[in-house]
């Protein structure tokens, strides 16, 4: 039963991280640009402004994403409990590699809205 529980856990723990970062840094972003908190990414990392653009919105996506993986992966969890422990395990690796996935995807709108925002120096189009 334990396995079932330890699953389960996992199962849900990037989409509620990616809903809690997301809120957190939608509301209270890193303020500084630095290569250690927040998105870093050449493009985000120009000036003052982009970086705060980017957390700002980084934050928008990662907590829309964090909820509709969270509304996902709940009743997914709870048929891969009904199936067994197996199953359960096989449901885990390929619900988790979606979230990876989507979770590295989310880099892209954010990409997407510095290049529309802001030209290659960084300055607002």
């Amino acid at each position: 039963m334990w396995i079932f529980i330890l699953l389960f856990v996992c199962n849900l723990l990037i989409p509620l991280l990616m809903a809690v970062i997301g809120l957190i840094s939608e509301k209270h972003a890193v303020r500084d640009i630095n290569g250690i908190i927040g998105y870093r990414t050449s493009r985000s990392m120009k000036n003052q402004e982009t970086w705060d653009f980017a957390q700002h919105y980084m934050g928008k996506v990662w907590k829309k994403v964090g909820i509709y993986l969270l509304i996902i992966s709940v009743p997914v969890n709870i048929v891969g409990f009904s199936l067994g422990e197996n199953i359960f395990s096989i449901i885990t690796a390929i619900l988790e590699t979606v979230q990876v996935i989507v979770l590295l995807g989310s880099i892209i709108p954010v990409e997407r809205a510095l290049k529309k925002n802001f030209d290659e120096n960084g300055k607002r189009r």
